[in-house]
């Protein structure tokens, strides 16, 4: 679609040159004064407006506040025909206060080249403005607990990753290690889609009965099964016209994945015991906190199911390979928990920044939010300290397995969870509950590890 460009000039020699010399690429309107401007804005919504500052009844300048009333999406370039730039910069610092995107002159020979660059840079401009206004109110709708912050490098090309695929119904795989957002980004994509009005459902995968998953899935009918006294709808027809989150999509059992794939295929649900299919209209998200090819390997993934699901993958990384995020996440948590606390807490301490940034978080952004709460509890100042933490940033001495020797294949950084999963462990002498929420990751992950990393509870 071509870039609408309104010119506000009372020079027809000027207006023409503009049109002709730009004309494969534009589409333009005009208004040669003040007056036919005001005509102008029921008609039209233009992408950007040269706005002259001299008009035959009127100063351009006391245009702009009303144009960007009208249009605060558009950009203007403020034109001067002014002989000296030294007498056109008040007009120049007057403008971009304004809120017009540039101002340039147009004497000493007119550049029509460098005017079709400030055009295109102010198309440009807008486009930026208008994905991150879309952003914003997405975020303001978002179902996820964890708070939103992709200050990172990593995290910025992820959510513009999320940006592009958002409008698409293309399925979508998000891997990454418990705790690292993988719910708000599921959230996120839903809040940028044109599904967003309509609800998102998400389903645990791991932590269903095997009996029961097929018939919160796809729904069942009255006597299909000991126990179904009704009717159930299933999750893909309550996500009707929305988005069904399936997380741990790995922990699914093989043979109800084999019937997902045939959902996925045929694009139609059938309840178990019913001989009724149903067309599905849900976008399908999907998430795991195993390596998808060491799932496929272990046999709890179906491969095709794999590429079915994956036609987009996005990885989050953990906390600690982007600890520019851990000191705005920490601070966005102690304002909404302070908050809700009615405790007039300002921030942290040096010493207590330098502990968050410095730890590992094994169980990543929900690790975070669960010890921020935890200090809001209990300081005592106006600002959480060091003390105030129960993490450590004491060098981790990697505990043994019972009985033998630490797995050579691990790595340091799996040394060092493994250790801090243990030393929770012997904190709470071996509530495997009350350490997953410490270390602020699920059961399941927690029994997962425990088991990966043959601790002896």
């Amino acid at each position: 679609m071509k870039a609408k460009i309104l010119i506000v000039d009372d020079m027809a020699d000027f207006r023409m040159v503009v049109r002709e010399g730009l004309r494969g690429d534009y589409v333009f309107a005009e208004a040669e004064s003040g007056a036919a401007l005001q005509k102008v804005f029921s008609q039209i919504e233009p992408d950007v407006v040269l706005l002259d500052v001299r008009l035959q009844d009127a100063n351009g300048l006391d245009l702009l506040p009303q144009i960007k009333k009208h249009w605060p999406e558009c950009e203007v370039i403020v034109v001067t025909g002014e002989a000296e730039e030294e007498e056109a910069a008040p007009w120049a610092v007057k403008a971009i206060k304004g809120g017009a995107f540039n101002f340039i002159h147009r004497t000493h020979g007119f550049d029509l080249q460098k005017l079709e660059a400030d055009i295109n840079n102010a198309l440009e401009h807008k486009r930026q403005n208008e994905e991150a206004s879309t952003l914003r109110r997405a975020l303001e709708t978002m179902s996820g607990a964890a708070s939103p912050v992709f200050r990172s490098a990593a995290m910025q090309e992820i959510v513009r990753t999320v940006e592009r695929v958002a409008p698409s119904d293309v399925t979508l795989l998000i891997t990454g290690e418990s705790g690292t957002g993988k719910e708000v980004i599921a959230d996120l994509i839903h809040a940028l889609s044109p599904r967003s009005k309509n609800k998102i459902i998400k389903i645990n995968c791991a932590a269903l009965p095997r009996e029961l998953i097929e018939s919160e899935l796809f729904g069942s009918v009255k006597g299909a099964y000991t126990g179904a006294h009704s009717d159930r709808e299933g999750l893909f027809r309550q996500a009707e016209g929305g988005t069904l989150l399936l997380d741990e999509i790995s922990e699914m059992p093989v043979d109800t994945q084999s019937k997902l794939l045939r959902v996925l295929q045929d694009q139609v649900v059938r309840p178990v015991g019913s001989k009724t299919s149903h067309q599905m209209n849900c976008r399908i998200l999907a998430a795991t906190n195993r390596k998808p090819e060491e799932a496929i390997r272990d046999g709890k993934l179906r491969e095709d199911l794999f590429y079915r699901i994956s036609a987009v993958s996005v990885h989050l990384p953990p906390l600690r390979e982007r600890r520019d995020d851990i000191m705005p996440l920490a601070n966005a948590f102690l304002k909404r928990f302070a908050a809700q606390a009615s405790r007039n807490i300002r921030g942290f301490k040096a010493d207590a920044a330098d502990r968050l940034t410095a730890f590992d978080w094994p169980g990543n952004v929900r690790q975070v939010q669960n010890e921020i709460q935890r200090a809001v509890l209990l300081c005592e100042g106006g600002e959480i300290a060091a003390a105030d933490l129960s993490i450590t940033n004491a060098p981790a001495s990697v505990t043994m397995p019972a009985g033998g020797e630490l797995d050579t294949n691990f790595t340091l950084l799996e040394g060092v969870e493994r250790n801090v999963i243990v030393q929770t462990l012997k904190a709470v002498e071996g509530n495997k509950l009350e350490a997953a929420k410490r270390l602020g990751i699920g059961r399941q992950t927690l029994y997962n590890k425990i088991k990966a990393y043959g601790i002896d509870v």
